[in-house]
């Protein structure tokens, strides 16, 4: 319950002031905690964020995980549709959270945290386009890197202007035929 309220505090704090103005005091205050328990589970704000952005991450990961999973033998572009909504509505579940946790996973540490997440992603975005009904793409580690960087990228993009509810609407259509026209280009080259 405590790790949950620091935690939620923290994406609080960071929305509220800002990467640079995030102190642990602010969020010690702002979850109704001590410094002192507050640094009984983060031992500093780095290690705070991290544990916030990596709990943020594994979410994202597990529904493209999930999706990929759920799809495997599917033709590409059930599959790609699948792992699109899944990402996206990970990402958009909590708006918020992806919109602060960027500042986050810019620092050299918040960046090592989310490489080992998307490296879950690509492995499994890898298998399951091998699997694929259909599917001779190319070199599969590369399609699977493309299709994760063109939602990772352009999700980050409209998040991060602070896209209006019909501009989020759209990230999702337009990022499935994004992808999907990338998979049937791939598909068609290989």
């Amino acid at each position: 319950m405590t790790v949950e309220a620091i935690s939620e505090a923290t994406i609080q704090v960071l929305l509220a002031v800002g990467l640079e103005r995030l102190t642990t005091t602010r969020v010690a205050g702002r979850a109704g905690v001590s410094v002192g328990t507050l640094y009984q589970y983060f031992p500093n704000k780095q290690a705070l964020l991290n544990a916030v952005l990596k709990v943020h991450s594994i979410k994202v990961a597990e529904a493209v995980e999930h999706a990929c999973h759920a799809n495997r033998g599917a033709a590409v572009p059930v599959l790609v549709a699948a792992v699109v909504e899944a990402f996206v509505n990970a990402k958009l579940e909590r708006r918020d959270v992806s919109t602060a946790l960027y500042a986050a996973a810019s620092e050299p540490e918040g960046a090592a945290v989310v490489r080992r997440l998307s490296k879950r992603v690509h492995r499994a975005l890898t298998a399951a386009l091998a699997e694929a009904a259909g599917a001779t793409l190319g070199d599969m580690e590369f399609v699977a890197l493309m299709f994760y960087s063109a939602m990772a990228g352009a999700t980050r993009a409209v998040l991060e202007v602070g896209a209006p509810a019909k501009m989020v609407v759209r990230l999702r259509e337009e990022l499935l035929v994004l992808c999907q026209g990338y998979a049937a280009k791939s598909l068609r080259s290989s």
